[in-house]
C-alpha cells in the first residue's frame, strides 16, 4: 500500500490536496509526522523515513517518490485521472515542463525573493521573481489555468506559494485571479481545514 508521510501546513499539504482531489486516500495510508517550522516549533521526526526528515515522501512498496512535483506525477500517472496528462496525451510535454518548472525555478526564485537574497549568479541560472512570474502571467492572462480550460495538478502545486504566503509575493491581476479560483476548490478547502485541526490539536496537546 502506498504511504504518503505529511506535516500539516508544509509542502506536504499541496500532495494532500491532490489525494483528495483524486479520491484515493482509501487506497494510501496518510502518517502524520513533526517537522522543524520557522517559528522554532516542531522537529525532525523519527517516523518519518525521508533521508533528511522533510515532506512529502511517498513510499510504495520498497520504492519511494520525494519533492513534490515528482509526487504529483507518480500519483497522476497511475491513477488516472483528468488532473493528470498521461503519455501520449498531447500536454504530457507541457505538464512536465511546468511540475519540473516549479521544482527548478519558481520556487527558489520566490523563496529568494521573499528572503530578499540577491546574486548575480542567481539570475544568469534561475533569471528572477519578476521573469517568472511573467511566465505565469504570460499564460494566466489568456486562459483560467496553466493547460487550458481545465484545472490540473499543475495548478495546485504552481499556485502554492501565493496561498502559502499571500500579499508577500507580489503578483499580477490574471495571477491573483488563478490563485483564488484554485483555493476556492472544495478539495483545497477541506484540505486547509483538516491541515488547521490538526495544528490546532499538536497547539492544545503542546
Amino acid at each position: 500500500m502506498l504511504t504518503f508521510y505529511h506535516s500539516p501546513n508544509s509542502r506536504s499539504t499541496s500532495v494532500a490536496e491532490l489525494i483528495d482531489e483524486l479520491g484515493i486516500a482509501d487506497q494510501i495510508k496518510t502518517v502524520e509526522v513533526s517537522i522543524p517550522r520557522q517559528d522554532g516549533s516542531g522537529g525532525p521526526d523519527a517516523a518519518n523515513p525521508h533521508p533528511e526528515k522533510k515532506v512529502p515522501y511517498l513510499t510504495d512498496g520498497d520504492d519511494f517518490v520525494r519533492e513534490r512535483g515528482a509526487i504529483m506525477l507518480y500519483l497522476t500517472d497511475r491513477f488516472d485521472s483528468a488532473l493528470g496528462r498521461p503519455v501520449g496525451d498531447p500536454q504530457r510535454g507541457r505538464y512536465l515542463s511546468w511540475l519540473s518548472w516549479y521544482q527548478g525555478v519558481f520556487e527558489p526564485v520566490a523563496i529568494l525573493s521573499w528572503a530578499e537574497i540577491d546574486h548575480p549568479a542567481i539570475k544568469a541560472s534561475l533569471r528572477d521573481y519578476d521573469t517568472a512570474l511573467q511566465r505565469l502571467d504570460e499564460v494566466l492572462s489568456k486562459q483560467p489555468y496553466l493547460l487550458g480550460d481545465d484545472f490540473s495538478a499543475v495548478d495546485m502545486l504552481c499556485s502554492g506559494p501565493f496561498a502559502w504566503f499571500g500579499d508577500q509575493l507580489p503578483a499580477t491581476p490574471a495571477v491573483k485571479d488563478w490563485v483564488a479560483r484554485c483555493v476556492d476548490r472544495p478539495a483545497a478547502k477541506r484540505t486547509a481545514e483538516r491541515d488547521a485541526q490538526a495544528m490546532a490539536g499538536a497547539t492544545a496537546q503542546a
